[in-house]
């Protein structure tokens, strides 16, 4: 039996210095974006939740930089987590 439910889809991205945009280097449906999650969050990454990012990076190759269009929306978010992380070093 089908679900009408969509599987929850999740995306890893990796950004250093040397890289020209932030690059995709975990993706997955279902289980596998569960286990994405999980392991983020006991590596204490801050996971942000936003399905419509989600299944716009999902599109992307592994190991691929995220798209030029995708810029201000991922720059935005990755600001955000680094405040977040920026306010537990000072907890």
């Amino acid at each position: 039996m089908k679900s009408n439910l969509k599987q929850k889809i999740a995306i890893a991205l990796k950004y250093t210095k040397e890289y020209k945009a932030p690059k995709v280097i975990a993706k997955g449906r279902g289980v596998v974006a569960e286990n994405i999650i999980e392991t983020a969050k006991e590596s204490g990454v801050v996971v942000k939740e936003d399905s419509n990012v989600a299944n716009s990076l999902f599109q992307v190759e592994m190991g691929d930089e995220i798209p030029e269009a995708l810029y201000m929306t991922v720059a935005t978010i990755l600001s955000h987590i680094y405040e977040l992380n920026e306010e537990r070093k000072n907890e």
